[in-house]
């Protein structure tokens, strides 16, 4: 029988959910797993949604949940008739759950027989790194968990506190991939910058990902996925600025450009420290390339501080925005806020795309007639280093590597020119 996993959320869900396909492999009966995201209420609203559908479109199917809204909720989903199981964060990544869920189903004394309190967890437990075999870009898990309480997240219930895996066996996985055909790798976790603080001698992101250039040295590409620039270490710092298979892009966890408003999240940094940051890159690497997450009309934000949030896209130079329009989530400090009307959140987060539009516009012209490492991707879609999205010729096989020249843009994704298309 086929099983089918559907995936809500982050890279990191992405990821887990490879694991979990290659886990579940074998199912007495036709099962959907979903990997749930819980970071806004609507998420968690898309995932019970998501389980009517499936369940109407086939009775039949066992319906099986996990991830984060399900470590959360995980009443809210046993309550629902069409679900079959409700598996916890701690349980998903072991073989033995799926081995047993997917054999006997029937056997469950409850549907939350494989759910534990996550923030007991002290290891990561790690897949295989041969299953995720089927991609040009492997995505490898180095940290999971939160230590830090941000008054907006509801993340670290659904993920318990910081954990590490350990420099050694992140390695070793990295070499299987690599031998595999991958020719990218992208470093995930929660909160990727509290990396190795559980683990002896307490070595850092930059000290892992250093470790990792020198015994991997087939690896073409090495990229991170989104940190926090404060707790960004020195090392991490130089690497961006020496190793040419550093790949010259970063997703900075901003959330805001105003100091009060940062008080009030309970960040760890100013927005000078933001904006010194990505100077500090910059004139290490100039070709690099910042994205951000930023939350539009958190609690008691008034007009001048969201424009101060404004102003950090230019101020920083911001090109790729996840933009989130602050959505309060029950049991978290800043839903007891005052809070801004619905109406003000939309239009601020209106005005931070529009803004992230225009920034995203900027750099895809600058980079016309400019010369490009590109990476071929499944679907005739490539990356250049810096992830910006290269529109590619029909048939380009993925993992094809090869420089070419930009012909200009559709507004989404940098073109060709035609000589290099043939060349591709």
């Amino acid at each position: 029988m086929s099983v089918e996993v559907i995936t809500f959320g982050c890279r990191l869900n992405l990821q887990e959910s490879a694991a979990i396909e290659s886990l579940a492999s074998s199912a007495s009966r036709r099962t959907v797993i979903i990997n749930s995201c819980a970071v806004t209420a609507e998420a968690v609203k898309q995932a019970r949604q998501t389980i009517r559908k499936l369940h109407r479109e086939d009775p039949d199917r066992q319906i099986i949940i996990t991830g984060c809204a399900a470590q959360i909720e995980p009443a809210t989903f046993a309550d629902m008739p069409e679900v079959t199981a409700v598996v916890g964060q701690a349980e998903k990544a072991r073989g033995a759950t799926w081995q047993s869920l997917l054999g006997s189903p029937d056997a469950l004394a409850s549907k939350t027989a494989f759910h534990s309190d996550i923030q007991q967890a002290r290891t990561i437990e790690t897949p295989p790194a041969a299953r995720m075999d089927r991609r040009v870009r492997a995505v490898v898990q180095v940290q999971n968990g939160c230590d830090h309480r941000c008054t907006f997240c509801i993340i670290p219930y659904g993920r318990g506190p910081s954990r590490s895996v350990a420099m050694g066996e992140a390695v070793e996985q990295i070499k299987q991939l690599v031998g595999a055909g991958h020719r990218e790798i992208v470093l995930t976790g929660v909160d990727m910058t509290s990396y190795g603080h559980d683990l002896p001698g307490k070595p850092s992101l930059g000290r892992l990902m250093e470790m990792i250039l020198r015994h991997v040295p087939d690896l073409d590409r090495l990229r991170l996925s989104s940190i926090d620039c404060i707790e960004a270490d020195p090392v991490l710092v130089d690497l961006m600025g020496s190793e040419a298979r550093l790949m010259p892009h970063l997703h900075l966890s901003l959330q805001a450009g105003d100091n009060m408003i940062l008080k009030r999240m309970k960040r760890r940094h100013l927005r000078e420290d933001s904006i010194a940051f990505c100077a500090a890159l910059r004139a290490k690497r100039p070709e690099i390339v910042f994205g951000a997450d930023l939350i539009a009309g958190f609690p008691t934000e008034d007009d001048a501080m969201f424009e101060n949030t404004l102003a950090l896209v230019d101020d920083c130079g911001l090109t790729h925005l996840h933009v989130f329009p602050y959505s309060p989530r029950s049991g978290t400090p800043a839903a007891r806020m005052p809070q801004v009307p619905v109406s003000v959140i939309k239009a601020r987060a209106a005005r931070l795309r529009e803004a992230g539009a225009e920034r995203l516009r900027r750099h895809l012209e600058s980079k016309q007639g400019q010369p490009q490492r590109i990476l071929a991707e499944r679907g005739n879609i490539g990356r250049a280093e810096d992830f910006t999205p290269v529109l590619l010729p029909e048939g380009t096989a993925p993992g094809t590597m090869f420089n070419a020249v930009i012909a200009g843009h559709d507004g989404r994704r940098l073109l060709l020119t035609d000589a290099s298309a043939k060349a591709a």
